[in-house]
């Protein structure tokens, strides 16, 4: 499901005008401006799952997150932003086949990072709230209460309860279950896959991290699927060959002047990736 079909960045000579309008000359630097014309990069042309790829200082985070903010979508960590953001955004276009689903999100790596920490946070509270309990069935159960007003019925029920049950089964009926815990890259694919709703729009950086190359690919096949099957539309950015493989992706190459789409299969780094296996193929034989 295509929502997005075009992003137009700035252009030169937009930009030129709005310099020309300027009276504020003390600031070292005018990012996200004077960006895009150095890498020739206009426009991109978006298909159910397109990919921004570049090395680092590529730029393909910062299209990530001029698009986020052009089209209003929501996120949870703040990004590298300044006070010229908004003005390059408002010489930004999009076109939209359709209405942008509300539930639209651009999730970075600082989001996935966060709901890990949610989850040991979680974790962590039950924990000491049930050492707390093992101390208090322990001055319950061996507590002398006397019925000297209804205050005391709790105290008495409290001791009551202490004594017939295990310290285990008084924690139990009082603490709900651990949170289950997982290693940070099954932590980083259940965000993927908690977040991630049939029918909206995706902005997704580097979501590789932290994921090992079966989590990968088994996330490539989640939105491959997503798109194909449930109406979700994904902008990506990546270097992870296991993504830039995934059928049909259109993959621009934001490391090329001008930028341009490119087979996966002739960028850079996946080049590096076959050239090192089959030099090393006599390795891998019995």
């Amino acid at each position: 499901m295509i929502y997005l079909s075009e992003f137009h960045f700035a252009s030169e000579n937009a930009e030129w005008q709005f310099f020309c309008r300027q009276r504020r000359t003390c600031y070292d630097s005018y990012f996200p401006f004077q960006l895009f014309p150095e890498r020739e990069l206009q426009q991109l042309e978006l298909a159910d799952v397109t990919i921004l790829y570049g090395g680092n200082g590529s730029g393909k985070t910062t299209a990530l997150n001029v698009v986020a903010q052009t089209l209003g979508l929501r996120r949870g960590a703040p990004f590298n932003t300044t006070s010229f953001f908004p003005d390059y955004c408002r010489l930004c276009s999009a076109h939209l086949l359709r209405p942008l689903p509300p539930d639209s999100w651009i999730l970075t790596s600082d989001d996935v990072f966060d709901f890990m920490m949610d989850l040991r946070a979680i974790n962590d509270g039950i924990d000491r709230r049930r050492d707390g309990l093992m101390e208090e069935v322990q001055d319950a159960r061996y507590a002398r209460v006397r019925m000297n007003s209804l205050a005391d019925y709790d105290r008495l029920k409290l001791t009551v309860e202490a004594r017939r049950h295990s310290d285990s089964q008084y924690a139990r009926a009082r603490l709900m279950h651990n949170v289950r815990t997982h290693s940070n890259g099954e932590s980083a694919f259940l965000f993927f896959t908690q977040r991630i709703r049939p029918g909206a729009l995706y902005l997704l950086d580097e979501p590789e991290n932290s994921l090992a190359p079966d989590r990968q690919q088994e996330l490539a096949r989640y939105l491959v699927d997503s798109a194909r099957f449930y109406d979700c539309q994904f902008l990506i950015a990546t270097h992870s060959p296991f993504l830039l493989a995934m059928p049909g992706a259109r993959v621009y190459d934001l490391d090329s002047r001008p930028v341009r789409p490119r087979r996966w299969t002739e960028l850079p780094s996946v080049r590096a990736y076959y050239e090192f296996f089959r030099d090393h193929a006599a390795a891998f034989e019995p």
